[in-house]
């Protein structure tokens, strides 16, 4: 039997990811993200060996299913790596309901990237239903911060990566439903000044606003955007009273580029902004980082190979390209495990109180993934 005619269903589909998106799970809250992931290990439980594994670091736990396989443990298969936490804080459900108008449904995380992950779980419980066995074994790994750059869970990441021969990446498709075969560098930094608090009433010249000096730094940072490296600034806490002249200031910052030399160039062009203007200090301190993915690696084109051959039998081109906005198949893939990403679904907004997909895209993606479930060897 073709995978691909499997009897996905996109009705039946959307009402099992319903409970999954109305349970919301931001990263930084642990707990909310534990909930999310009792519901995918429900899910999973009928037809995988299912563990939960601890958090660390302050962040939730992770779910990992093994799919029964008579070369379980015995030989390497393919991984399914998917994160389960969103940018999106408790209460957007409220200004962003699991609401669907045609063939358009919206929710928080529905695109990045839950949809994808349970069209990943429909995919391997439609194959079992069906009998058919996957000539190599299967194993599902959902973690919980992938959001904020995976600080806890790269290693466990890597490590279960380093056991499979092949990881499938179901993060959001490319506006034209392609997929990412290879993904920018993308670091992160910490950043602090620290001024001199004054009255800002009675004493203001006696201050060294923190503030200030981060807003000047931040026109800085972002002024070193050229076309090999960007630099964003997206995150800011300052201050605690307006008659206070701010002493501490932290702020966040991200670094983009297409190549390792680029990366590493921006990275030191970083470090060397801190010092002493003004009265006030500037740190910089490094954050996670994502390495490079080079678009180049024969495996990951022979499985893309693969992919188009199931694409055409579905009924659409399937393109590949290199992107930005790092995945967990950044690490992946420069280990040099054969890797496919952006095989979820089809929408836009993410990371918006626009993110939605296209339901439809549900049983597409669900019937790519069955394909190259059944067809990598």
């Amino acid at each position: 039997m073709n995978p691909i005619d499997l009897p996905f269903d996109a009705d039946e589909m959307l009402a099992g990811l319903k409970p999954w998106i109305e349970c919301e799970s931001p990263t930084h809250d642990a707990a909310a993200v534990d909930r999310m992931m009792d519901l995918a290990a429900y899910d999973l439980a009928a037809h995988a060996t299912v563990e939960r594994i601890p958090g660390r670091m302050g962040f939730g736990g992770c779910v990992r299913a093994r799919f029964p396989h008579p070369d379980m443990g015995k030989k390497p298969g393919i991984l399914i790596a998917g994160h389960m936490d969103t940018v999106h804080p408790i209460g957007t459900l409220d200004v962003l309901p699991f609401k669907r108008e045609g063939d358009i449904c919206y929710g928080p995380g529905i695109m990045d990237m839950k949809g994808g992950n349970y069209a990943s779980v429909e995919a391997l419980r439609q194959l079992i239903r069906a009998g058919l066995q996957t000539p190599l074994p299967v194993t599902v790994l959902f973690t919980p911060d992938e959001e904020v750059g995976t600080p806890s869970t790269r290693s466990l990441i890597e490590a279960e990566a380093a056991r499979n021969k092949y990881v499938l990446v179901p993060e959001p498709a490319h506006e034209d439903g392609g997929v990412t075969i290879g993904r920018y560098a993308i670091a992160r930094f910490n950043l602090r000044t620290i001024g001199q608090p004054s009255h800002a009433g009675a004493r203001l010249k006696d201050g060294k606003s923190a503030i200030a000096a981060m807003a000047r730094k931040i026109i800085e940072i972002e002024d070193m955007t050229g076309p090999d490296c960007t630099f964003s600034v997206g995150v800011i806490h300052a201050g605690q009273w307006v008659n206070c002249v701010s002493s501490v200031c932290h702020a966040e910052a991200l670094t983009m580029a297409k190549k390792q030399e680029d990366l590493d160039e921006g990275v030191a062009r970083m470090m060397a902004l801190q010092g002493v203007a003004n009265g006030v200090e500037f740190e910089v301190t490094r954050g996670v980082t994502r390495p490079v993915w080079q678009p180049d690696q024969s495996g990951t084109m022979q499985m893309f190979d693969v992919a188009k051959q199931i694409a055409k039998e579905i009924g659409f081109e399937l393109n590949g390209a290199s992107q930005g906005g790092g995945s967990d198949g950044n690490f992946t893939g420069n280990m040099g495990i054969p890797t496919l990403d952006s095989l979820g679904v089809r929408g836009d907004g993410l990371h918006t109180l626009n993110e939605h997909i296209k339901v439809s895209s549900l049983v597409e993606r669900a019937q790519l993934i069955a394909g190259l479930l059944m067809r990598l060897d």
